[in-house]
């Protein structure tokens, strides 16, 4: 065969090779699909197929669809899955498709102003979302030794706050309150008052009505302009309140990566507790601590533990995190835990709000973990000496009310039963003004003018 043949026959091999090259690259590889064996109130168990915890399957109905799960754990050949959305027209031996990729939230500038739901998708009608970028759902956990120190105070325009319990930007605060005692009042003055680059709302296992007025009247047009909201109603399935716990963290660690400053609301942590305990419960994971499973207490930290300062620039998330306290219990295992991760708590008092104080916030049960951090020390003894007054009065208010104390015999108690008046109403304030940190200083300081130490 002559040379020029040979060449020719190469030639060609190669381009023969080439095509069945670029189509085996284009073939998808192959998947294993599995079947729906079991389904156990919102638990779905599938076999003969292979995922890793985390991942989406594809389950599909009898009508078609395709409903999502996420998988939550497995037990030898067997995975367990939590459905997404409404289980509705699901049957004995549906297919399961496992589903590639990790899970991301769309995130960028055009979430501002927008309503979203736990798989980030809007829920105000505005048409899609306009942003390109992506951040993961489970962000990777910061460096605890390069992350900025608390050292700038936070202005939240409350006055009760901003003196007695300072608070620093990149710090996590617990609001501790029972129903009906002001919390949704005291959080929409937080985000009215605020000064933040962005307020990124989690609306975790409330009720689907206060969403609406949370958007409407509480933040309201103005407020909603630099505000991303993220809402997951108690009617959702528990793994999408979970999902929206995480969704509302990623997104404001997506702003304050770009250097902003982020508040952040999360109400509430303790509705997401009980997600993941019916999750937990549902996959055969024992109870410990009140019918809470173990899964529950290492979440908890896993997601207070992504606010605070950034690692890499001035960028922070201030964390509000609400707590039910159910019949007003402080020694609820969700309340003893988020004490011990956080970085301080308010608690509201259901007395001071059946007395009309309002914000009901409790100062003799309320601390400031970095507020020593913020504040000069003639600060920090204003608000010790207040806090003593007012504990002084507070402990001696049976023997007062009912006559048996007497003027004279304690000169503390004295001072207090002057100073009482004055005291409750630097803690009142009315919901629609607004007090600077500076002003609240100077009040303070004219209150105890002349108290004697």
């Amino acid at each position: 065969m002559r040379t020029h043949e040979l060449a020719a026959l190469e030639r060609q091999w190669c381009e023969r090779l080439s095509t069945l090259t670029a189509k085996v690259a284009d073939l998808r590889p192959l998947q294993v699909e599995g079947v729906l064996s079991r389904m156990v109130g919102m638990t779905l168990e599938a076999m003969g197929c292979e995922a890793p915890v985390g991942s989406r399957c594809l389950v599909t109905t009898a009508d078609g669809r395709g409903l999502e799960a996420e998988v939550v754990g497995f037990s030898g050949e067997r995975l367990y899955l939590m459905p997404t959305g409404e289980i509705r027209g699901v049957m004995p031996g549906a297919r399961v498709l496992p589903s590639p990729g990790v899970s991301e939230v769309q995130v960028g500038d055009g979430l501002l102003g927008r309503v979203l739901d736990g798989a980030g998708r809007p829920l105000d009608g505005l048409g899609p979302l306009q942003v390109s970028d992506h951040q993961p759902l489970m962000g990777a956990p910061l460096n605890p030794l390069r992350r900025w120190a608390i050292r700038e105070p936070l202005d939240v325009g409350i006055r009760t706050i901003n003196s007695l319990l300072s608070i620093g930007r990149g710090q996590r605060i617990g609001l501790f309150a029972g129903s009906g005692v002001g919390k949704s009042v005291l959080l929409g003055m937080m985000t009215r008052y605020t000064e933040a680059d962005v307020i990124v709302v989690g609306l975790i296992g409330e009720r689907g009505r206060e969403v609406q007025e949370f958007v409407a009247n509480t933040l309201g047009p103005d407020g909603l302009k630099r505000a991303v909201v993220v809402a997951t109603p108690a009617d959702n399935p528990p793994l999408m309140r979970l999902h929206g716990a995480w969704v509302a963290h990623s997104i404001a660690e997506y702003f304050r990566d770009r250097g902003l400053k982020v508040l952040l609301l999360l109400d509430s942590l303790t509705r997401f507790a009980q997600a993941q305990r019916e999750i937990a419960l549902a996959i055969g994971e024992p109870p410990a601590t009140k019918g809470y499973p173990p899964s529950v207490f290492a979440r908890l930290p896993q997601l207070v533990e992504r606010a605070g300062n950034s690692d890499r620039g001035p960028g922070s998330i201030t964390a509000f995190y609400t707590v039910l306290t159910e019949g007003d219990d402080q020694n609820d295992p969700i309340a003893d835990s988020a004490r011990a991760i956080l970085d301080g708590h308010i608690v509201l008092s259901r007395s001071l709000a059946e007395s009309g104080v309002y914000p009901a916030i409790d100062v003799e049960a309320s601390i400031s973990r970095a507020m020593h951090l913020i504040v000069d020390k003639a600060q920090m003894d204003r608000a010790t000496r207040f806090r003593q007054v007012y504990a002084t009065y507070q402990h001696n208010r049976d023997l007062i009310s009912v006559g048996a104390y007497r003027r004279g015999g304690d000169p503390r108690i004295d001072q207090a039963i002057d100073m009482w008046p004055r005291l409750q109403e630097f803690l009142r304030q009315d919901m629609y003004q607004a007090v600077k940190f500076g002003p609240a200083s100077e009040s303070l300081a004219e209150i105890l003018a002349g108290a004697v130490h």
